[in-house]
């Protein structure tokens, strides 16, 4: 009994060590005799975990497949598939800091969000635009911390040591490519760091394929079709609506995958999840109907293989074949 119970000790003590280095989400399992909870993975346990260790999205779809929604203190991966998809990857982090500072109702506690991107990206896609920033996100300039590093390292530094600071809501790293440097051990760092602060930090990666990393959530944004805006008589066709994304879920801890089309409304700084216009909901197939034939092609007249060739239809005696029977020897 007593090599049992040390055995077991054992065991958890593993359990807890690999939680600390994934950074997994908590489900609480006490090991005999101590106080210390144990970390689990699983969909029951991300469920059970409390309600403060995720952001919520207001997408129920999205939340529910994520078992509450994107992890607070935890490094989060942002992929945009093609360059093009850079500036929608880019606004899908900005609306999600901005999700968190919606949670400090008075102006005073509403923290401010540094954007971090290296000196090739910011030549390719340009800076921020501090209007558009305000009108979209509600992030007004004086709240906006943008850092231009001139190589990747000091932007990796840079992530870092802003990630220890209190007075920022959200770090946003925004990385082209991938570089060698940004390897298992550098995001292994970044998501330490934000588990010690309990603040996320969104690795933006544009025109990159995934690769393993210690981020724990991985999405794969890209940007929708707008939903035409919507008037007393309704809709407002030829018309222009809110922000829309593709978020696809590429890594999370509950292993559940799935797409969604959510909008992200300005006025009220909140996602909602839509459904695009060409969807349709599906109806089974019949189980006793046939198959539909076949497309018709050109109707041509054949000749029954028993039937005597027409007087005209006759060959030459040039198309004759020179030998019609065998062949005899001698």
């Amino acid at each position: 009994m007593a090599r049992n119970a040390t055995a077991q000790k054992t065991i958890y003590a593993l359990r807890r060590e690999i939680a600390r280095i994934e950074g997994v989400l908590p489900e609480r399992l006490a090991a005999p005799g101590e106080e210390d909870p144990v970390l689990r993975r699983g969909v029951s346990a991300m469920r059970g975990a409390a309600a403060g260790a995720f952001l919520e999205t207001g997408a129920a779809g999205l939340d529910n497949a994520l078992a509450g929604g994107v992890p607070r203190g935890a490094l989060t991966e942002i992929h945009a598939p093609a360059a093009r998809d850079a500036g929608a990857a880019a606004g899908f982090a900005l609306a999600l800091s901005s999700l968190l500072r919606k949670e400090g109702r008075r102006p005073e506690k509403r923290r401010a969000v540094c954007w971090i991107g290296t000196a090739d990206l910011v030549r390719e896609a340009g800076f921020p635009y501090a209007p558009g920033l305000k009108r979209v996100f509600g992030l007004p300039a004086h709240d906006l911390l943008f850092c231009a590093a001139g190589k990747l390292a000091d932007a990796l530094w840079i992530a870092e040591e802003a990630s220890r600071l209190d007075d920022f809501a959200a770090v946003v790293l925004e990385i082209r490519g991938n570089p060698a440097r940004l390897d298992l051990t550098a995001t292994r760092r970044l998501n330490r760091r934000a588990q010690e602060r309990g603040r996320p930090v969104f690795l933006v990666r544009a025109a990159s394929f995934a690769e393993p990393t210690a981020a724990p959530v991985r999405f794969h944004v890209s940007s929708a079709p707008a939903v035409p805006r919507s008037t007393l008589s309704g809709a407002l066709e030829d018309s222009i609506g809110h922000p829309a994304f593709t978020v696809a879920i590429g890594k999370s801890p509950t292993s559940l995958p799935g797409e969604f089309v959510l909008e992200w409304n300005p006025d009220v700084l909140a996602f909602y999840e839509i459904r695009p216009a060409y969807s349709r909901a599906l109806v089974p197939a019949p189980a006793h109907r046939p198959h539909l034939p076949a497309a018709g092609g050109t109707v041509v007249a054949l000749r029954r293989a028993d039937a005597a060739p027409a007087p005209g239809d006759q060959p030459s005696r040039e198309e004759r074949p020179a030998h019609p029977g065998p062949r005899r020897a001698g």
